[in-house]
């Protein structure tokens, strides 16, 4: 009998140890997959976020660029001055004047045939929840209630604080939403899990309501119509994609004139305005910083507060084209401030001749800010200013320009791009206050947070400045606060803590590059401040993929948004694989 029962357990513990070994085997394997699964993943995550970056990027060049050629740009007639100042009006602050003409929305007839919703003023409750309703039902406001509404959201905006300050103690909790870019879907999703907005349930959205997603115009109308129904309740801070430059390249722009083809310039004149007008943060309890990008080493809260933010009417470009022109006039004559009295942009070469570009630290102000290094941390930028040999060819075959105009010739001390502290110190002394508080709004508008310690430039958005856990930790500490929220990244869950937990993103936009590749995400603050975050995917379409199927979906997007990214710059590739091909031995491979 003893050895009977010896032999049972005997095979009893081999058993279990077989058990254990598959045991691990299988969880060894598992843990290889998922390992698998998540490199993926983030290469597939970088490919994405490299693409969208470099996009920004191109714009901020674009622009700089083709500003400085106009700039620079003599006209030969009467007629093409004209045609300057009607193509560059846009850059002026609209005026009141203009404004009443954009708003004349008594003179647009609505046709008895129309279906859609219906606005009267002043906006009740009821006439915000019909208007979600209309929308997710894809019926379109008539051009008469977008630019009443418009109207009247320019009207209460104007009258808000730079920063906003809102208390807990008017509303059981205050939710904070990041960027939603057009995806009415993630906005009804947060309103049918988290609730329409009320007097107890507070709303802050954190900017970039527009550009990419297609339903831009129906998110601008849902939340304007709940800010005016519950103007202490529901608050709105501006995004880097408030701005009509940057709407011209991301979308928004097409989308207005492809629905309201007729009055489709009215409505976006008066876009324009109501973006100037939109608060830059808010303040909740005093102890929590909403802003949408990020801050830096030299964020000025009290100048924030102060400065005029309707004067910032892009954040991609310091002055307006009509001050340049005021300034040239005070320097002297159109031909002797057409070199001179312009501030040459980033992309060309400073001077002792030549007045730097205002958008320019110099390097010692850079030092006493605390960059790290003297690249300007908020203007556009380039990575090591697209070399010093090429900025000289370009501003010789400028001065060969002038010369053949018939401009003074204007000589200058030959120098190595690295040492021209002194003449970056000249452009330290033209900088003015509108100036710096422009400086200001880019940083808190494109910023983005760093692990490492400091402040430097945000070479891969262009502008603002990447910052580090102690430029968080010195704000918080000058002004007394507990955390920073910020929008500006897509992260793959929707939100990320970083700076120990004292800064946190919040993404609302889920399956921003492709259905599957993020979760959206908003976060509830109650009396305590304690952040509850909650996370979605408004696409019942990924409800159903396994994760491998979601990353192989991704995954795909993301290398066929590579291919065409490759093929667009097919020409410059091929150009330098023949360079580094000496031997011309290599094969082009078709397909």
């Amino acid at each position: 009998m003893g050895s009977g029962t010896s032999t049972q357990h005997h095979f009893a513990f081999q058993n279990a140890e077989k058990a254990f070994k598959a045991a691990a085997l299988i969880q060894r394997w598992y843990r290889r997959y998922m390992a698998r699964l998540e490199m993926r993943r983030q290469c597939t995550w970088s490919i994405f976020q490299s693409i969208e970056y470099a996009g920004q990027q191109d714009q901020v060049k674009l622009h700089d660029f083709f500003s400085y050629l106009v700039d620079h740009f003599t006209p030969s007639s009467h007629n093409e001055r004209d045609f300057l100042n009607r193509m560059f009006t846009e850059d002026s602050i609209p005026q009141d004047s203009e404004m009443e003409n954009c708003s004349d929305y008594e003179s647009i007839e609505v046709p008895d045939d129309y279906t859609g919703p219906r606005l009267s003023f002043p906006l009740l409750p009821d006439h915000a929840t019909a208007l979600v309703e209309a929308f997710r039902l894809k019926q379109q406001l008539h051009a008469r209630y977008v630019l009443n509404l418009l109207h009247e959201t320019r009207k209460h905006l104007v009258q808000l604080p730079n920063i906003n300050r809102v208390s807990t103690c008017y509303s059981e909790e205050i939710t904070v939403c990041g960027d939603l870019h057009g995806q009415l879907d993630d906005l009804i999703f947060i309103f049918y899990k988290n609730g329409l907005p009320s007097p107890e349930r507070a709303y802050v959205f954190n900017g970039d309501f527009v550009d990419r997603g297609q339903e831009s115009v129906e998110i601008l109308m849902v939340l304007f119509a709940f800010m005016l129904v519950y103007p202490k309740g529901f608050h709105l801070n501006r995004g880097n994609h408030e701005d009509y430059l940057v709407n011209l390249r991301y979308g928004f722009t097409k989308e207005v004139m492809h629905k309201y083809k007729v009055h489709g310039k009215k409505i976006l004149k008066m876009l324009q305005d109501v973006f100037c007008w939109l608060p830059l943060a808010t303040l909740v309890d005093e102890k929590v910083l909403i802003l949408h990008g990020g801050v830096s080493d030299v964020t000025d809260l009290e100048l924030l507060s102060k400065l005029d933010r309707h004067k910032v009417v892009s954040t991609l470009r310091c002055k307006t084209r009509k001050e340049n022109e005021k300034q040239a006039e005070e320097h002297g004559k159109a031909k002797q401030t057409s070199s001179a009295g312009r501030p040459s942009p980033w992309f060309l070469p400073q001077s002792r001749s030549l007045p730097s570009s205002p958008l320019r630290l110099s390097s010692h102000q850079t030092h006493k800010a605390g960059r790290s290094s003297s690249v300007p941390c908020s203007g556009p930028l380039d990575p090591r200013w697209l070399s010093w040999q090429a900025r000289r060819s370009v501003d010789l075959e400028l001065e060969r320009c002038r010369q053949q105009a018939g401009f003074p010739v204007i000589k200058e001390k030959e120098e190595p791009w690295l040492c021209r502290a002194e003449a970056d110190s000249e452009a330290g002394e033209l900088l003015e206050p509108t100036q710096e508080e422009w400086r200001q709004v880019v940083d808190i508008l494109w910023s983005d947070p760093m692990a490492q310690e400091g402040c430097k430039a945000n070479t891969v958005r262009g502008g603002g400045c990447y910052f580090g856990p102690n430029v968080t930790k010195q704000l918080l500490q000058k002004y007394n606060l507990q955390f920073l929220i910020r929008s500006h990244e897509c992260k793959p869950e929707g939100y990320e803590f970083c700076h120990g937990r004292k800064v946190l993103t919040i993404f609302s936009a889920s399956n921003y590059y492709e259905v599957g590749s993020n979760r959206g995400a908003y976060v509830k603050l109650g009396p305590a401040l304690s952040p509850h975050i909650v996370q979605y995917q408004a696409n019942k379409a990924t409800h159903r993929l396994t994760m491998r199927q979601r990353i192989s979906r991704v995954e795909e997007s993301a290398l066929r948004a590579l291919r065409n990214k490759l093929f667009a710059h097919s020409s410059d590739l091929l150009d330098e694989f023949k360079k580094h091909d000496k031997d011309k031995t290599a094969r082009r491979m078709s397909g």
